[in-house]
């Protein structure tokens, strides 16, 4: 639904400097296809968050935290709401103490605090070269570390609530910031209970300590791993999660019925990975949903296999989003 012409002003007014209008979000995401969004600001401070709330408030708007863009699949419609870029928030600081037991230090363990808008490649290797593991997994995935909360991110056996100890939280309903344990977001596979009005500031993982070299030798299987089974080009990683993790791969149900390969439009199945779909350069988001929705449907009457989809859904008709893979981040 298109936000009225009121509401569209409120919310001008309260932002002022920092809205832009119509600024197209496609070239935001990692398929790189979709339309612009009403309203745009550039989040660089808390302050900024701050503003972008009172202009929901005020024009009841919904927001759009865009992140790396690497889960989101915008409408050729676009977003017709306040779409927000964290381009500020992107530190990494290293720490002995436990937030939690700040009187404590450990030897053997080391707290990283990383922002919102901090990618997960950096920050893997940010934690190997400071001579800890248990974060090197991320190496490979495009997000930020806000989007890989809210989707619980992970690949390789690892994943975010394998060694997240909390995240700094904005309300936007509340405009109030606090502090949430791990234990109290919800995570599950590929998902959490983090809402749309809830905005991941920062993320404080708990790392051990172990040899750099063989982290490094990590980081490099990874990083090849993914570039011999896994196609670049326009895409958000993985559409589907797996059925039945570690057992039931998406990707195999999908090459058991024949759709690799599968097109529609300017959409297409990947050659590479099955459990891929690449979008065509100056594609069509409609055709990009279109290929999701026929390969769910004959993958159930096929196998009896419903697959849930890892990606976001924006401006769709009827839908602000489903799915639950990377936003925020």
């Amino acid at each position: 639904m298109n936000p009225s012409a009121d509401d569209l002003r409120v919310a001008l007014d309260c932002l002022g400097d920092l809205a832009q209008i119509d600024r197209p979000l496609g070239e935001l995401t990692t398929y790189r296809v979709g339309g612009s969004a009403a309203v745009f600001v550039e989040a660089r401070t808390r302050d900024d968050l701050e503003v972008v709330a009172e202009a929901r408030r005020r024009s009841g708007l919904p927001v759009l935290v865009l992140g790396r863009g690497s889960n989101l699949l915008i409408a050729d419609e676009g977003f017709r709401g306040i779409a927000v870029s964290m381009v500020g928030g992107d530190e990494i600081v290293f720490s002995d103490r436990d937030p939690g037991t700040p009187d404590e230090s450990t030897s053997d363990r080391c707290i990283v605090e990383a922002g919102a808008a901090a990618p997960l490649p950096v920050v893997a290797r940010r934690t190997v070269a400071a001579g800890l593991t248990g974060f090197e997994w991320a190496v490979g995935v495009p997000g930020s570390i806000g989007g890989a909360v809210r989707m619980n991110a992970g690949g390789h056996g690892a994943d975010m609530a394998s060694s997240l100890l909390g995240v700094w939280v904005m309300d936007l309903d509340a405009a109030t910031i606090d502090w949430r344990a791990a234990h109290d977001l919800g995570l599950a596979f590929r998902s959490s209970g983090l809402r749309d009005h809830e905005i991941v500031l920062s993320a404080v993982l708990t790392l051990a300590r172990g040899e750099r070299e063989a982290s490094e030798q990590v980081l490099s299987n990874v990083v090849r791993w993914r570039r011999e089974h896994q196609p670049g080009g326009q895409n958000c990683g993985s559409v589907f999660v797996n059925p039945v993790p570690g057992v039931v791969p998406a990707a195999a149900l999908v090459e058991q019925i024949g759709l690799r390969g599968h097109r529609v439009g300017t959409a297409q199945v990947s050659d590479k990975h099955a459990n891929f779909i690449q979008a065509d350069e100056g594609g069509r988001a409609a055709d990009v949903k279109m290929l999701i929705e026929q390969v769910r449907t004959a993958v159930v009457r096929e196998t009896g296999y419903l697959l849930r989809s890892e990606v976001r859904l924006v401006g769709f008709e009827g839908q602000f989003g489903s799915g639950a893979r990377d936003g925020g981040a």
